[in-house]
C-alpha cells in the first residue's frame, strides 16, 4: 500500500515520475501526486483518484530534473486533495513524500501547532515535513535525521528541497526502500517495479539507514555511522512481465501463466533418486532439519490459508505438528519461541509489515525461520535465515493467484525434504515427485475449462451471499475460495468446515443462498457428500469442486479438476475457484485488478 518515486538526474522528472507511479497502481491507493523542483519553488500536483487522473491534472509545461511522487492509501483522514502526498512545508520549499504509520503523530501535530504551525492536512505524514523545515541543522540531511529521530512508527521517506535542488534524501524504517542506479541519474522508490524500465541495479536500504541521493551517485548512512558501505545488486525482472500481454486483465494474464511458472519453479528442485527435494535456500543441515519437532507457519489473508494448507502436508508426510496463524496476531499474544520449532513466514511480496514483525518477533527471541517469499531482495527475504523462494514472476493483480498457487507447491517441497528426513518412505517420496511433476500439465486442464467456469459465475455472482464449505484438507481451499470470491466480487462470502454445519452454519441455507462445497476424491468423501445433501434438503443451491468420476448423488452444478495425489490436491483444487471469483467479478463489472479498499503489498500494520 502506498508508493514512492523519485528522480534525480538530467532528464525532466514528471514523466519518469508518473511512469513510475502507474508501476506501483498494484499496491493499491485512493490519490497521486508528484512535486518537482522548478527554478523558483516546488511545484506539487495532487489529485483524488487514479494516476491517469493526476495525469490529467499535471499542466503542459512542467520542468524540472529532480523530483519525488506518491501514491497514496488513506490512513490518517479520508482520499482528498488536501490530504494526497506530496506534502509541503508552511512556505513551500521543503517537500515530502511518506509511507508507513507515525505512531506519535498526534504528540508531535500538537508540539507543532503550539510553535504556531499550521496544518492543511489532517494526516500523520505532514508533521514529518514541518519536523524538516523547523530543523535547526544545516543540510538537508541532518534535517532529514533530525526529524526521522523524533518519530516513532514506520517510514519510508523522501525529501527535496529547494534549498537544496541537487539531491533527494530518503529514510527508511519499516517500510520498504529501494535505490536504482542509473547513468549520470538515480532513482528511488518503495517497489523495484517501479525502476526496471530504467535501471537493473539497485541499492535496498535497511532500517535505520538514510541516503542522500545525487545524479552522481549516492551515500548512505545512519544516525550512528556518517557513512554505510552497500553491496549493488541486479534485478532480473523485466519491463515487459509488467505488461498485459494481450489478457484483459492481471489477473487473467497471472492465473494462465501458471503452468509456466509451475515448471520453472520445480526445475532442479526434484530429486528422483532419492525421492526427495532440494532447498538448498534454507541453509539448513538435514542433521539440524531433523532435530526440529514443530512447525509454525505465519502469513496474513491467502499467505496464511495456504499456510494452513501447507501445515496438511507437512503433518501428513513428515509426521510431526504443524500448524498455520494469522502473523498479525502472533506477536501481540506474547508468544512462546521454541528451540525445536521452524517458523515459515510467507508473504507474497516479502514486505508484508505484519509478516516481517513477526519475523524479528521470532528472531528476538532466538528462533529458527525462514521464509516462503516471491520477490527476490524484499524485506522478508533478506530478514529470514533462509528460504524458499516461489519463482511464480511478478504478481500486479491485488488478488493472489499464481503467487499463492506456488506457496502451495513450496509447502509440498518442505513436507517432503522434512518427510524424508523421517519416516516418509522411498516409494511415498517417489509418488509424491511424480505428482509435483504432473501438476503444470493438471493447471492446465483446468484453466482450459474457463469457460464452463465462467458460466457457473454468472449465476453465483447474482446471489448476495455464499457459503464455502470443506472438510481437513478441503477447509483451507474454501477459506482461499471465500477470500478471492469476496475480495473481488464484493460478494460476502464465508468459509465454514463442513463438520461443523449443524453446528450453526445450517440455519442459513436457502434457496437464495448458494454454497459451494471442495470435495475431493479422499478418504472423507462419504462424510463431505452427506453435508451435501444436508444442504440440498434444505433448498441450498449447490456448486461442487470435485473430482472426475465421483458420484455426488445430489443435483447441482459441478467443476471437475483432474486427481493428483491426496496430498497435493488441494493445490489444485484452488485453481477453479480463482476462475470463478474472476468471472463473478467481470460479470458485476467491478475492478478486478485493484479492487478498492485493498491493497498488493500491505506494508503498514
Amino acid at each position: 500500500m502506498c508508493g514512492i518515486v523519485g528522480y534525480v538526474g538530467g532528464q525532466h522528472a514528471a514523466p519518469i515520475l508518473v511512469e513510475g507511479l502507474s508501476r506501483l497502481e498494484y499496491r493499491g491507493y485512493d490519490s497521486a501526486g508528484i512535486g518537482v523542483l522548478t527554478s523558483g519553488a516546488p511545484r506539487v500536483v495532487r489529485t483524488v483518484g487514479r494516476v491517469r487522473d493526476l495525469v490529467d491534472a499535471l499542466p503542459k509545461r512542467l520542468a524540472g530534473t529532480v523530483g519525488i511522487g506518491h501514491t497514496r492509501w488513506a490512513t490518517h483522514g479520508p482520499a482528498t486533495t488536501a490530504n494526497a502526498h506530496p506534502h509541503r512545508s508552511e512556505d513551500g520549499r521543503i517537500v515530502l513524500v511518506h509511507n508507513g504509520i507515525i505512531d506519535n503523530a498526534a504528540a508531535l501535530r500538537e508540539r507543532l501547532e503550539a510553535a504556531g504551525v499550521t496544518f492543511a492536512s489532517e494526516t500523520d505524514t505532514e508533521v514529518l515535513v514541518h519536523l524538516v523545515a523547523r530543523s535547526s541543522a544545516v543540510t538537508l540531511e541532518d534535517k532529514v535525521l533530525d526529524a526521522v529521530s523524533q518519530v516513532v512508527g514506520t517510514w519510508a521517506v523522501a525529501v527535496v528541497s529547494a534549498d537544496h535542488p541537487d539531491r533527494i534524501v530518503v529514510a527508511r524504517n519499516g517500510s520498504p526502500l529501494v535505490l536504482g542506479i542509473g547513468e549520470k541519474e538515480m532513482f528511488v522508490a518503495s517497489d523495484v517495479s517501479a525502476l526496471v524500465r530504467h535501471t537493473s541495479q539497485v541499492v535496498h536500504l535497511e532500517d535505520g539507514e538514510l541516503a542522500s541521493v545525487t545524479a552522481d551517485g549516492f551515500r548512505t548512512f545512519t544516525a550512528q555511522a556518517r557513512d554505510v558501505p552497500k553491496t549493488t545488486e541486479t534485478v532480473t525482472m523485466t519491463a515487459d512481465e509488467l505488461e498485459l500481454g494481450g489478457h484483459g486483465t492481471f489477473m487473467h494474464k497471472e492465473m494462465h501463466e501458471q503452468p509456466q511458472t509451475l515448471l520453472r519453479m520445480l526445475g532442479g528442485r526434484l530429486d528422483d533418486r532419492f525421492a526427495t527435494a532440494r532447498l538448498d535456500g534454507l541453509r539448513i543441515e538435514p542433521r539440524e532439519l531433523r532435530q526440529f519437532r514443530r512447525v509454525k507457519i505465519l502469513g496474513c489473508g491467502s499467505a496464511y490459508y495456504v499456510g494452513q494448507m501447507g501445515a496438511s502436508m507437512i503433518e501428513d508426510l513428515a509426521r510431526i505438528p504443524a500448524d498455520a496463524e494469522p502473523a498479525s496476531e502472533f506477536r501481540y499474544r506474547n508468544p512462546i519461541i521454541e528451540p525445536d520449532t521452524l517458523y515459515v513466514a510467507v508473504s507474497q511480496s516479502g514486505e508484508t509489515a505484519d509478516t516481517l514483525f513477526a519475523v524479528r518477533e521470532i528472531q528476538r527471541k532466538g528462533g529458527r525461520v525462514v521464509g516462503l517469499v516471491n520477490v527476490v531482495g524484499s524485506s522478508i527475504a533478506r530478514a529470514c535465515d533462509g528460504g524458499v523462494y516461489l519463482h511464480a514472476g511478478p504478481e500486479v493483480a491485488v488478488a493472489s493467484t499464481k503467487a499463492l498457487t506456488h506457496m502451495g507447491v513450496g509447502f509440498a517441497l518442505l513436507a517432503l525434504l522434512l518427510g524424508r528426513l523421517h519416516d516418509l518412505s522411498f516409494a511415498d517420496g517417489a509418488r509424491i515427485v511424480e505428482g509435483l511433476k504432473k501438476l503444470p500439465d493438471q493447471v492446465a486442464a483446468v484453466l482450459a475449462e474457463e469457460k464452463a467456469i465462467a458460466e457457473v459465475a454468472a449465476t453465483v455472482a447474482q446471489a448476495p451471499s455464499l457459503f464455502f464449505l470443506g472438510r481437513v484438507r478441503g477447509y483451507p481451499v474454501a477459506r482461499e475460495g471465500a477470500q478471492k470470491f469476496k475480495e473481488i466480487s464484493y460478494r460476502h462470502a464465508e468459509a465454514y468446515p463442513a463438520s461443523e454445519l449443524k453446528h450453526g452454519p445450517l440455519a442459513l441455507v436457502s434457496p437464495e443462498l448458494p454454497t459451494v462445497a471442495i470435495v475431493p476424491d479422499d478418504e472423507l468423501l462419504e462424510r463431505n457428500v452427506g453435508a451435501l445433501h444436508e444442504v440440498s434438503a434444505r433448498g441450498g443451491p449447490l456448486l461442487v469442486v470435485t473430482h472426475e468420476g465421483v458420484d455426488l448423488g445430489v443435483a447441482c452444478a459441478r467443476i471437475d479438476v483432474p486427481k493428483n495425489e491426496p496430498e497435493l490436491d488441494p493445490v489444485l483444487l484452488t485453481i477453479p475457484l480463482q476462475l470463478l471469483a474472476y468471472h463473478a467479478a467481470l460479470v458485476l463489472g467491478q475492478d478486478i485488478d485493484r479492487p478498492r479498499n485493498l491493497a498488493k503489498s500491505v506494508t503498514v500494520e
